[in-house]
């Protein structure tokens, strides 16, 4: 699942209480290998993180495995050496890609961590 392109990240959302599926980037945490890691190129202003700010209970799933698994996210805004770290992982993946320059994207977005629950 590391070399997959995409997850697919299902929350609740925080008006409707439906589950919102949506594709989307990440990369393992090397030094919690159970960790997922996100960014949001919208920071708090994207949809799914408005709905984890509501409810951080979320499931993942990875290609095309039906199987989910359950997961608890947390924000990571403040300046500490894991939100360095989930900024420059999912950033190396997606530049090594040929997925054009990143770097703005890295800076401005809000990392995410999802862990199992």
């Amino acid at each position: 699942m590391a070399e997959d392109d995409f997850c697919y990240l299902t929350t609740t959302g925080r008006i409707s209480g439906e589950a919102h599926e949506i594709e989307i980037w990440f990369e393992l945490d090397p030094v919690a290998p159970a960790t997922v890691f996100m960014l949001a190129g919208a920071g708090h202003d994207s949809d799914w993180v408005r709905n984890l700010a509501q409810d951080p209970v979320a499931t993942l799933r990875f290609g095309t495995d039906p199987a989910t698994t359950a997961v608890r996210a947390r924000l990571l805004d403040a300046d500490t050496d894991e939100s360095r770290r989930a900024r420059d992982l999912v950033f190396a993946k997606y530049q090594a890609r040929g997925h054009g320059d990143l770097r703005d994207w890295r800076g401005r977005s809000l990392p995410v961590a999802l862990d199992p629950d």
